[in-house]
């Protein structure tokens, strides 16, 4: 009877580790995304979850769910983003740096998602 016991407890306990290892990776891919939105974008975005974009056509990051479905934006930053307000610069991201970038985006929006 008590080995009965001891598999599923043993189980749930790896899968609580296994989610807190999921947590804390996409804890950090976001940070990741955070340190990029800062370093490409802030001079003209609001790239926290306050604050007003100092570009007065740059949407704040955290509202971006209400125009665009956050993941729709994977492609257009891996292919070289060139939309936008009329004086974005065009800038391309890796792969990892996409999935970063996206990963906080998700991380700030704010309501409304799409």
């Amino acid at each position: 009877m008590k080995r009965a016991l001891i598999v599923p407890c043993a189980v749930g306990a790896s899968m609580s580790l296994m989610l807190l290892a999921n947590i804390a990776i996409a804890s950090e891919l976001a940070e990741a995304g955070r340190s990029i939105a800062e370093a490409k974008c802030a001079r003209c975005h609001a790239t926290g979850s306050v604050g007003a974009s100092p570009h007065k056509e740059a949407p704040p990051f955290r509202e971006l769910a209400r125009r665009y479905p956050i993941d729709n934006l994977a492609e257009a930053f891996a292919e070289g983003l060139s939309v936008g307000h009329a004086d974005m610069p065009e800038f391309r991201l890796s792969v990892g740096q996409t999935n970063a970038l996206l990963a906080y985006l998700h991380s700030i929006q704010t309501s409304n998602p799409r």
